[in-house]
Order: structure tokens, then C-alpha cells, then sequence
């Protein structure tokens, strides 16, 4: 019996989804266990790109099981309009895809009230991805929430009609923001809530219990990255939920000691959607490459994300915190023909030098120390063996390797499943 454990270690778009979808055939159980349409995991393989917000990256492979664990927040439209676009593909939902009946449910006036929200943040706004994450989040916690399971409840009418008269009062506090068509969008919810029905909705901490007793393997999915967790995150500037190692124990119902091997994603470089500090960002030559080469557009809102060299001070505070055994690093190629290659290795701060993560990251108070590196010219992308790596792209992962103390397993070289080299 394994049950391993796979997250982002930076700022999300590391490129989890890819690695998921890489290691799938060696589980027998895929359980995505936070988040949610907020995430957009970004898959290629056979010349076709596709990107899954709530249903787990291991869904491609006929003989996993997918479970969409309790920690999870569902948007019934979105989930309606993914399962749509994956009808070309043939996949049998009635037996690779459950769905936790303990997983809350996104609201229209969620999203509404995520939109009012954030607007009258005005310029303090943190970067929501505007799905309704947060408030969603906020009835979990507050005990108001409605899950998924209370779809096939004798109350559930009313139950719906609560929440949402509760909410459209909350809009009212929102000066200038205006309610448009709710019907529309009810009608669109209650729709989509028709079609989840036909999906096969478990008590997945005992689907999951019994099959850690049966031998399963099974690999957790976290979304996001660990610098956007709720407590351990560059706070207010974070996600709703808890997207470190500690969130697969809540949000699948895994006990701390069945989990074995804590796979740990990031990119070669540093990169970050939305608002909030980011030590290392570059508006330079450097960044420009790096977003165009890298492409880096949010796979869920499309917004440019920004770039900047490699922060060890954020990626060994998230090993620590994430008690992770394994690396991979992505998107070495994005830095190939660069003269040189930076790494943050501390903080210049206030009151001195350091070299740990602080409580506060603010880019007024903290100036990064650079090492710097040689770069190489060499094209990683049709590079099939770690024997064909250019020296200094290989120096760059050894000393990655040692200052992170953490063994680099796989190195990614283009985004498609067939660019993944194993150490």
C-alpha cells in the first residue's frame, strides 16, 4: 500500500498536471485533494493541449480511478462544461471519475460576491481568479456552506434558496455593484447540478480507506503551490485553502502516517499570476524571455504571469513546511541561451541578512542576493537522456540538488508527457 503525495512548491503553475499525468500509470488512484476551478492544470501529449480545473490529471488513463476529494470546491457549470469538452475522448465517468459527497459547492452568488469583493479592494486587490473560491471557502468554514451530497437531500430547495437570499443581502453592502440577471445564472447552476447527478458521489475517505487496505496505490493531487497556502503563503496574497502536504490529510481523509514519498514541483525559474510580493521579479530582458519563451499565461484566467529568477530562500522554506523527498524540476528549457542564470539564495533585509523565508515578504523590505551561474545555448526540448544535457545546465541542477539538500528525480524538457526525463 502507497499513498504519495504530489504539490507546487512555489506559486502554482509549476506544472503539476503534466507530472500527474506522467506518473499516473504507476497508481492505481488519482485524488485531487483542495482547490478548485480556480487551478488549471495544463496536459499535452499527442499534439493535443488540454487543461483540467477540477477533475484530477489523471483522467487520460483508462485503468486510474479519479477521485475529486472532499477539500475540493465544485463549480457545477465549470465541472459540466469540462466533462463536455472531454466527450471526444471516450472516457467512462461512471467508473474512473468520483466525486466526494463531503466536497462544497460554488454558488452563482459566490462568484458574485468574489467580483464585489475584489472590486472594492480597489488597488489592495489581491488577483482573484474571480470563480468564487474565497466566499465559498468562507460558508465551508462558517458552517453555511451546501455540499455536494445535499444535491439528493429531501431539503435541498430550500437549502439553496437560504444561501443564496443570504448572499444577494451580502451583494447590498457592495455600493455601485450592480446584480445583473441572476435568473440566468440560476438557471445555468441548476442545470449543471441536473447533470452531476448522473455522477457517482462516494464517501471517499472510507472509498479510500478500503483501498489502502486492498493495496491500491494512490497519489494525491494538490492545486495551486505552497507560497498561496492559506497559513504558509505570502499572506493576505494567497489561496482559500491549504495547499501544502497538510492538505491532503484534511482534504482527502489520509492519515499523516500512511503517506510515503512528498513529490515536490517547480520551475527552473520563478513565476507568480495576480497580485502580491515576489522578491525576485524581473522586468528586464530576462523576464520578457522568460514569459515569452515559457509562455506564460495563466492556463484558468489567461493573465501574463510574472517572471523572475529562482528564489531558493521561498523553494527550501516550502521543502521544510511540505516535508518533501523528491524534486522536479520544469521548464529548464525556457532558459536555454542565457549568458547567465541567477539564483536567490537570501534576503537583504532591514535588520540584516537572511536566509529563511520571514513573515512578511513585502517588496519594499526585501532586496535579494544573488550566485550566479553560467548559462548554455544548447536546445533542451529534443533531448531524450540526461547523457545529452549540455555541462552547464547539468552544474545548474547539481547545485540546485545540494543547496536544496533534496534529490532531483525528473527534469522536464517541453511541455508535452514525452519531454520528461527520469534521473
Amino acid at each position: 500500500m502507497t499513498v504519495d503525495l504530489l504539490l507546487g512548491l512555489q506559486w502554482g503553475d509549476e506544472g503539476k498536471g503534466k507530472i500527474v499525468d506522467v506518473l499516473t500509470s504507476s497508481y492505481d488512484i488519482i485524488a485531487r485533494f483542495q482547490g478548485g476551478p480556480n487551478a488549471g492544470h495544463t496536459l499535452e501529449f499527442e499534439g493535443n493541449k488540454h487543461v483540467l480545473h477540477t477533475i484530477p490529471s489523471g483522467i487520460f488513463h483508462p485503468e486510474a480511478v479519479n477521485i475529486i476529494g472532499n477539500g475540493v470546491v465544485i463549480d457545477p457549470v465549470i465541472f459540466k462544461k469540462e466533462i463536455e469538452n472531454l466527450a471526444p475522448y471516450g472516457i467512462n465517468f461512471s467508473e474512473k471519475l468520483l466525486i466526494s459527497k463531503k466536497a462544497h459547492l460554488i454558488l452563482p452568488t459566490h462568484r458574485l460576491l468574489d467580483a464585489a469583493s475584489e472590486a472594492a479592494k480597489g488597488k489592495a486587490k489581491i488577483g482573484s481568479t474571480l470563480k468564487g473560491i474565497g466566499p465559498t471557502y468562507m460558508d465551508k468554514t462558517g458552517r453555511n456552506g451546501i455540499r455536494v451530497g445535499d444535491i439528493f437531500a429531501p431539503n435541498w430547495d430550500s437549502k439553496y434558496k437560504k444561501l443564496i437570499t443570504k448572499h444577494l443581502e451580502l451583494l447590498k453592502n457592495f455600493e455601485g455593484f450592480e446584480v445583473n440577471d441572476i435568473y440566468a445564472l440560476e438557471e445555468e447552476f441548476l442545470t449543471s447540478i441536473k447533470a452531476l447527478k448522473k455522477f457517482k458521489l462516494v464517501d471517499s475517505e472510507n472509498y479510500l480507506h478500503q483501498a489502502q487496505k486492498a493495496g491500491k496505490k494512490i497519489l494525491a493531487e494538490g492545486a495551486q503551490g505552497s507560497l498561496l497556502d492559506i497559513d504558509f503563503g505570502t499572506y493576505p496574497f494567497v489561496t482559500s485553502s491549504t495547499t501544502t502536504a497538510a492538505g491532503a490529510c484534511t482534504g482527502l481523509g489520509i492519515a499523516p502516517n500512511k503517506i510515503k514519498e512528498v513529490y515536490g514541483i517547480f520551475k527552473a525559474y520563478t513565476t507568480r499570476v495576480g497580485s502580491g510580493p515576489f522578491p525576485t521579479e524581473l522586468f528586464d530582458d530576462y523576464g520578457e524571455t522568460m514569459g515569452r519563451v515559457g509562455n506564460e499565461f495563466g492556463a484558468t484566467t489567461g493573465r501574463s504571469r510574472r517572471c523572475g529568477w529562482l528564489d531558493l530562500v521561498a523553494l527550501k522554506y516550502a521543502i521544510k513546511i511540505n516535508g518533501v523527498t523528491q524534486l522536479m524540476m520544469m521548464k529548464g528549457d525556457v532558459l536555454s541561451g542565457f549568458d547567465k542564470i541567477k539564483v536567490c539564495t537570501a534576503y537583504q533585509t532591514a535588520t540584516g541578512i537572511q536566509d529563511y523565508f520571514p513573515f512578511d515578504i513585502t517588496d519594499e523590505q526585501i532586496k535579494p542576493i544573488y550566485e550566479e551561474l553560467a548559462g548554455w545555448e544548447e536546445d533542451l526540448t529534443k533531448m531524450t537522456a540526461e547523457t545529452e544535457f549540455p555541462q552547464n545546465f547539468i552544474r545548474y541542477i547539481n547545485y540546485l540538488e545540494n543547496a536544496l539538500e533534496t534529490p532531483i528525480k525528473i527534469v522536464s524538457v517541453g511541455p508535452d508527457r514525452a519531454q520528461t526525463i527520469h534521473r
